[in-house]
């Protein structure tokens, strides 16, 4: 690298709660100045206008998408930051303009979201916030829920969350079905869960079907309408994963239907979802939440952690988790 850099114009982009200035990592980007923006904004434009000065960008997830249009008007941008994958950043143009795009890749176990599945479960099998809001309206008792205990619990997808969702429903007394590619139908037979017959069997028999697959070119899309058609009407289906595994308009049309005869959705196919006119936050039968399954402060502190560690090491001449590692060789030869 050239001589390190001392201090860093660092902006945050995302920070819709408020919070990245009170977690105790922040305390790393002393010294620097930093932009914290609170809004979502996709728009090339804008962005380009608001992050005009920034040496740095610090990105939430896959929240932003950073290409040609936008690094072609950040002449001063040096390094990109965050924590996780970065399907979202093209790294041939970050190289092209110079740009190191740091970003760690090791796993915190999904405790937030596999905590909020069980939430999601639990509120609505329950009726929990329909009843909150009910008896601050004057009523009691305006509904009869489904308890667990001896109800079957499909997973689809026994990867790193979907192992962790089964194991508590066994602390429940829920009856495991297990299915998805050979690798999790292996790893379920090993720790002595039942794997379905089918997919279709999945479905049918599930009481409450969760999904946990990695969204990816062959899972994309992978649940339609008819796999929908075959669960109970008593059923409940479960996405803590991404919107975009279901087919677009199937689950709002099937919970029209009554098969399943419930959702509780956290992602959706456009993030942030403020349109209080959605189709699907106008169906009584699904309990819709703003994507909150990683949203907790334990969460943000490691992945906000790694994202200014970085940054401190790039201002010390000695940039870690780089994944274009050609802009370092690029970057010698100036």
């Amino acid at each position: 690298m050239t001589s390190p850099v001392r201090k860093l114009r660092v902006s945050v982009l995302d920070d819709y709660q408020d919070v990245v200035r009170t977690l105790d990592c922040f305390s790393k980007l002393q010294g620097h100045d930093v932009t914290v923006w609170h809004d979502a904004v996709a728009d090339v434009d804008i962005l380009a206008e608001r992050l005009s000065d920034a040496d740095v960008l610090v990105l939430l997830r896959e929240r932003t998408k950073v290409g040609e249009a936008l690094l072609s008007r950040l002449p001063n941008l040096k390094l990109i930051s965050q924590n996780g994958h970065v399907p979202h950043i093209d790294l041939a143009a970050c190289t092209r303009h110079g740009v190191v795009v740091s970003s760690a890749v090791t796993a915190r176990p999904s405790y937030p979201t596999v905590e909020f599945t069980w939430g999601l479960i639990l509120a609505a099998m329950r009726n929990i916030p329909l009843e909150s809001a009910a008896l601050r309206g004057g009523s009691w008792q305006s509904t009869l829920g489904l308890g667990l205990r001896g109800r079957t619990l499909g997973i689809y997808g026994f990867g790193r969350l979907g192992s962790m969702v089964a194991r508590i429903g066994v602390a429940f007394g829920m009856e495991l079905l297990i299915w998805g590619r050979q690798g999790s139908l292996e790893r379920a037979r090993a720790e002595g869960f039942r794997v379905a017959a089918s997919k279709q069997a999945l479905f049918e028999q599930s009481d409450v079907l969760s999904l946990h697959l990695r969204l990816n070119a062959e899972s994309t899309g992978l649940i339609g309408s008819d796999d929908l058609a075959l669960m109970k009407p008593t059923a409940l289906l479960v996405n803590t994963s991404r919107a975009e595994l279901i087919q677009p308009g199937a689950l709002v049309a099937a919970l029209r239907d009554g098969r399943p005869g419930k959702a509780a959705v956290d992602v959706f196919e456009h993030e942030p979802l403020t349109d209080p006119t959605d189709p699907l936050l106008q169906l009584p039968n699904v309990l819709c939440t703003p994507h909150l399954g990683y949203v907790e402060r334990d969460n943000y502190e490691f992945g906000y952690g790694n994202a200014f560690d970085q940054i401190v090491a790039f201002a010390q001449g000695t940039p870690i988790n780089v994944h274009n590692p050609d802009v370092l060789e690029q970057d010698l030869l100036r």
